[in-house]
């Protein structure tokens, strides 16, 4: 597979206003979703009433949501060191977001849906943060894993949607694992000039700040970060009518990884 079918780099600085990634009906269409990052100067809004499923991660700066009857004002200085506020709303649902500081960004991830459901922020407080492959592995796999929302706490949505913190050195999406639903990976390191690399089936990617990976369903995608510099991504998984999001399927031969006490060079 080519570079650029699978790996899309945003501009850099990002462009004012919106910046499109993604599209159903363009670029990456199979991933069936539209994806793509709100640079905004204070005072600046997104207003939005798409017969579209809608997701409004805040990255960075501060906000004032707007949707149905509520208003909540959600400000965020970093993704590697804060959990995070999400919008999420179903079709029709109007939505307006006001920056309240010069340099917000709001990533936005839109898909089609006949179903509605109730629309909710997800707060820092609410975020499901866990830390997956701890005490494993020589501690080569630690990682935060947040999961914003799924199938447990939005079972109508057609969209997913969390964070991971790849640690400096240390690999993520481990043991190799796949599941025929798409998925999209969104990268930020600190500092700035780190990268890592992204492995989509047997080929493998360096990625840096501000790319983004394109992974079609059914193939793996393990992710590793460089020595001396922290990985984070962004990770939007698109249900299929015949699938929905439910578990990573391992690949066989790595499967004894999974074992908590499985003994690894030089121990075994």
């Amino acid at each position: 597979m080519r570079r650029e079918e699978l790996i899309i780099s945003a501009p850099k600085p990002l462009d004012k206003g919106y910046n499109d990634i993604t599209a159903m009906d363009g670029r990456a269409s199979d991933m069936m979703m539209d994806f793509g990052i709100y640079h905004m100067d204070k005072g600046m809004e997104i207003v939005n009433e798409d017969d579209l499923e809608r997701a409004y991660l805040l990255m960075k700066g501060k906000v004032l949501y707007q949707w149905e009857s509520e208003e909540v004002e959600a400000e965020r200085v970093s993704v590697f060191e804060e959990n995070p506020w999400c919008l999420h709303v179903p079709p029709k649902t109007k939505v307006v977001i006001k920056a309240l500081a010069s340099g917000t960004e709001i990533a936005e991830q839109k898909t089609d849906n006949e179903k509605t459901f109730r629309a909710r922020l997800y707060t820092p407080e609410e975020c499901l943060s866990e830390q997956f492959g701890a005490g494993t592995l020589n501690e080569t796999a630690t990682r935060t894993v947040r999961t914003i929302f799924d199938d447990r706490n939005a079972p109508d949505a057609n969209l997913v949607m969390g964070e991971v913190i790849n640690h400096p050195g240390k690999y993520s999406s481990f043991p190799p694992h796949h599941h025929p639903q798409p998925e999209i990976y969104h990268y930020r390191f600190q500092p700035e000039n780190g990268y890592g690399y992204c492995e989509i089936g047997d080929d493998v990617f360096k990625v840096k700040n501000m790319d983004t990976s394109i992974l079609p369903g059914g193939l793996t995608h393990p992710q590793t970060a460089a020595p001396g510099y922290a990985m984070y991504y962004l990770w939007m998984i698109r249900h299929l009518e015949h699938a929905r999001f439910a578990e990573r399927i391992f690949v066989d031969e790595h499967k004894w990884l999974l074992d908590p006490e499985a003994k690894i060079w030089p121990d075994k």
